[in-house]
Parts: C-alpha cells; sequence; structure tokens
C-alpha cells in the first residue's frame, strides 16, 4: 500500500452537507487526499467493501472521482460504481448506496454553490443507509484531518469515466454504470407514470430548469422519453462544470427566466427546476409559485394518490425553520409531525425508525423514504401525479388547501458574506435576551415564547443545541434567526418570516405586504441593518 506523507489542514470541518470549499482550495496538493482519508479512516470499511462515488458535474468532479477511485484501491475497497462520466445526483447516489449495499459513498458536489474554476466544490459522505453521515462521524473526520500524518493512494492511469463496465485498479473493481437507469427505475414503482403520461398527451404543458446541472440527464429521460413530454420540455438540460455561468440555486432569483416563463400570459400548466446536484427543487405553476414550505404540506395532504404512498404516511417530519403549514396537515391526518434541525442526516434517523414518510426543508428539499436524500425530482413527478389524478391545475390545488388548513405566509431573508464576528454577536446578543422576550409586544405582535431550538432525537436520544433562535408570537406567526452552515464564504444570516392566516381568514395578501409587521419585528430585535451594514438582504425567496 502507498503511502503518501502529508501535514494537516487546519479548516476541514464538515458542514451539514459535507466540506465546501473554494475550487482553489481544493485544488491544493493533498487537500482532497487528506479529507478523504480521514473518512476512510474513520468508517473503519471492511476489506472488499463496496464504495459509490460520483459528482454533479462540477469543475474539479472528474479530477477528485480518479483520486478517490485510486485513494479506495489502496485502502481496501472492493468494487467503487461510478457514474458515467463522474455523474450522479445526490438523490442516484443514495439509492445506489442502499440497492448494493454498499458501505458508504462520496458524493462530490458544493450542491447549489456557483461551479467553475472561480466556484465552490465539495466532498459528503453518505453512511450505508444513503443519507449523510451524522454529526458522531462527521466530528470525528474532522478531528482526523487535524492529526493526519499519511494517505493511500494507488499510482497508475485513469479510468475511463466516459465507458461503462467494469475494469481492474490494483485488484479492485470499478464498475462505471448508467447514473439514470435504477433511479428512473425506482420513480416508476411510486409513481403512476400512465396517469402523468395520458395528462401529457392530453396537452398539459410543463418546463424543468435543469440549470445546466446534474438534473439534465435525469429529466431528459423521465419527463421526455419515459412520460412523452415534448422535446423541449427540459431547458439548460446540459451539465456544464459552471453551470453556464449561472448559479444552480433553483430559487426566484437564479431561476428568474423560469418563473418570468411561468407568469407569462401563454405560461405552461407547470414548471420546476432542480440544482446543482439535484436535491433540491423550485415548483411554479401558471401564475403561481409554490414555497417550498407550502409544497411539502400540499405534498403530504396529497400523497397517497401516488401508488407508492397509497397506504398513507407514517409521520411527517420538517426541518425547523421550515413554516409550521406540514404541522397542519400533519393534525388533520392524526399522525406525528416532527420539528429537527437543519440537514437531512436528521430525516435519516426517522426514516429508518419508520417514524416518518416524507420530510421536507424550507431550502427547496423534499423526499420520503425511498431513499434517505432530498429528492428534486422525486418531488416534480409526485407533484404531477397528484394533479394527473386530481385534474386541477396547481392555482386551484394551493387554493383549495389553503381554504382547508388556512396559509402560511412566508419567505426568507438571506444576509450573505457577513464578517463572522458581527454575525456571532448578533446571534449571541439575541440569546442573551431570550428569557425577557416573552410577552413583549411589537406593533400588533405580542410574543407568546422565545428559545434557542435544541432538538433531542427520539430515536437515539442525540441531542443537537443552538440550532437557531425562535420568537412565537401568539396567533401562530414566527421569525427564525439562524446562520447558515452551507456557504464557503464568511457567514450567512438567514432571517425567516411567517405569518399565520385560518382558513376563514384573509387568503389572497400579497406575500411582501403580509409579512410587513413581522420584517420590522426582526428589524426592532436584532438591529439588522446597524449590525451587518446592510439596507436590505442579498436574497429574498
Amino acid at each position: 500500500m502507498p503511502n503518501i506523507a502529508t501535514i494537516p489542514f487546519t479548516d476541514q470541518k464538515p458542514g451539514t452537507s459535507g466540506l465546501r470549499k473554494k475550487v482553489v482550495e481544493f485544488q491544493q496538493p493533498h487537500y482532497a487526499e487528506n479529507f478523504i482519508q480521514s473518512v476512510f479512516d474513520v468508517i473503519g470499511a471492511p476489506a472488499g467493501a463496496t464504495l459509490i462515488v460520483g459528482g454533479d458535474g462540477r469543475f474539479h468532479n472528474r479530477t477528485v472521482v480518479q483520486i478517490a477511485v485510486r485513494m479506495a484501491a489502496a485502502n481496501g475497497f472492493g468494487r467503487v460504481v461510478v457514474g458515467r462520466g463522474g455523474i450522479l445526483s445526490t438523490p442516484a447516489a443514495s439509492h445506489l448506496i442502499r440497492k448494493r449495499a454498499a458501505f458508504g459513498g462520496l458524493i462530490l458536489s458544493a450542491s447549489h454553490n456557483p461551479g467553475g474554476p472561480e466556484g465552490d466544490f465539495g466532498i459528503k459522505y453518505n453512511v450505508g443507509n444513503g443519507g449523510p453521515a451524522p454529526e458522531k462521524i462527521t466530528d470525528a473526520i474532522f478531528a482526523r484531518t487535524k492529526t493526519i500524518t499519511q494517505f493511500s493512494r494507488l499510482d497508475g492511469p485513469d479510468v475511463d469515466l466516459d465507458l461503462e463496465g467494469e475494469v481492474s485498479v490494483g485488484g479492485m473493481i470499478v464498475e462505471v454504470v448508467d447514473p439514470v437507469a435504477d433511479y428512473a427505475a425506482l420513480m416508476e414503482t411510486l409513481f403512476d407514470f400512465d396517469a402523468i403520461r395520458s395528462m401529457i398527451a392530453r396537452g398539459f404543458r410543463l418546463s424543468f430548469d435543469a440549470m445546466h446541472a446534474v438534473t439534465g440527464p435525469y429529466a431528459h429521460a423521465i419527463l421526455e422519453q419515459r412520460l412523452g413530454a415534448p422535446q423541449g420540455t427540459v431547458v439548460n438540460g446540459s451539465p456544464l462544470e459552471d453551470f453556464g455561468g449561472h448559479h444552480p440555486d433553483p430559487n426566484l432569483v437564479h431561476a428568474k427566466e423560469l418563473y418570468d416563463r411561468m407568469m407569462a400570459p401563454d405560461a405552461p400548466d407547470f414548471g420546476a427546476a432542480s440544482d446543482g446536484d439535484g436535491d433540491r427543487n423550485l415548483i411554479i405553476g401558471r401564475g403561481i409559485f409554490v414555497t417550498p414550505s407550502d409544497s411539502l404540506a400540499a405534498l403530504a395532504a396529497n400523497a397517497q394518490l401516488a401508488p407508492g404512498y397509497a397506504g398513507g404516511l407514517k409521520g411527517i417530519a420538517r426541518s425547523m425553520p421550515t413554516s409550521q403549514a406540514a404541522d397542519r396537515v400533519a393534525a388533520a391526518l392524526g399522525i406525528p409531525i416532527f420539528e429537527t434541525p437543519t440537514g437531512w442526516k436528521f430525516f435519516g434517523t426517522l426514516l429508518d425508525a419508520g417514524m416518518a414518510t416524507i420530510c421536507g426543508e424550507e431550502s427547496a428539499g423534499t423526499g420520503s423514504d425511498h431513499i434517505r436524500e432530498k429528492d428534486g425530482l422525486w418531488a416534480v413527478l409526485l407533484w404531477l401525479n397528484i394533479l394527473a389524478v386530481r385534474d386541477v391545475s396547481v392555482a386551484e390545488l394551493m387554493t383549495e388547501h389553503w381554504r382547508t388548513y388556512g396559509r402560511t405566509y412566508y419567505a426568507r431573508h438571506d444576509y450573505e458574506g457577513l464578517a463572522t464576528e458581527g454575525a456571532d454577536a448578533l446571534m449571541a446578543d439575541l440569546r442573551a435576551r431570550l428569557a425577557e422576550l416573552p410577552g413583549r409586544r411589537l406593533g400588533d405582535l405580542v410574543v407568546g415564547m422565545a428559545d434557542d431550538f435544541a432538538y433531542t432525537d427520539p430515536t437515539d436520544g442525540s441531542a443537537s443545541n443552538r440550532q437557531g433562535i425562535r420568537i412565537l408570537f401568539e396567533g401562530g406567526s414566527r421569525i427564525v434567526f439562524r446562520l447558515s452552515g452551507t456557504g464557503t464564504e464568511g457567514a450567512t444570516l438567514r432571517l425567516y418570516l411567517e405569518r399565520y392566516e385560518p382558513a376563514d381568514g384573509r387568503l389572497e395578501l400579497v406575500t411582501g405586504e403580509a409579512l410587513a409587521p413581522l420584517i420590522a419585528a426582526a428589524e426592532t430585535l436584532a438591529d439588522i441593518r446597524t449590525r451587518t451594514g446592510r439596507e436590505a438582504p442579498d436574497v429574498i425567496t
């Protein structure tokens, strides 16, 4: 086993979705090798184990795939399964880990972050259930990165990633597979493709923006080839190393072209987009944007219309910043609702325990117990299945939903690239005043409860503290302050605003106007303008 001496890097702490840094940082000699070796040292895979490897096709993806293959061979793995071209969407990788009973997988992506030589790169380790490594593993990986002195890597020619089949690398089998086939077959077991195909044949029009990211090949294969949508339904469908110079984040800022298309007089019936690695989704009907929180609630309320969920849901899980719209669906269905910290790994234990079926995050991630990751195309297909069975438009479905459960007006304000010290001070000051906030009046709002969200996993008792500050008002509205862990530069302050209107309340307000009192209350509480030096958020979604 060829061992190569190295010295530790001090900045390889994984966030909620693995290690993310600028490409130039990953291009430092031994940077990727140190992190991958630290993963292998911590997980202790048995000799001959299977490892899944793939990524979203961004710049540096092929280079690190080759590094990972040669390091896996030197570390005793028996087989590496890699997507053709080094491509695997995050949900497809999760499915392959489960289907192949792999020990785990390396997913190479920085998700919705920009790509290209000046952009971002990332490595995430997923465990044997197909989900992201839990904190006890990522903490151990970080500890190992600080003490590592050598890594193991075989030398030799690169594997031809564009040729499907098997080759040997140092006695280890490298299997290059179609990245789409197994995932598409799984989707056919969950959804009524005949019903969706029939709806499309009757003239239902949809538009899917793959954002020049990983879901292009999946969307072409499923939406256009298997479901019969016309060629051109999928736009920006070729994965590019720099995502065509765009930001592959499916929100109203970065998918404005899709939004404008869906708001036009001749708009398609249904619009959707996905992100860099395929685990997020944006849903827009003709003339109506559906927030991720509302999408989770609507999908949960109607999931039984799809064959894979005909038996009903065991429970619903949402991240804490996600709106409480799904809570009202769970109450109506008589099933549990779980409020977890941000990060899909917190849903994994609930799914493994059979306590939840559908999960969602406000950051456009939705999924179910079919894998252990969020899944952008899965959400699109469930929406299409529901619309095909119900024979209604997106706007009609959401109007009916609000008239049944009430409406939660919701937005997220992001302040990006802040000085870390200042952002930390803002949060610390809020924490110090939590005890004095209940009963305080802010305009017409009265604080009912204020806390720093802490979570105890009901399956294993593990605790996660300081997950975000919640200000809950009488009547069901709330404000949440949280620092994000998905960026690569500085700190991102996320402000989540949520106003609840009951089913007999005002359901046709403009979201910005509905949330204006909460925006004012947040400014009063946190003095955001002064502390951040920003007159407005960088992104509103």
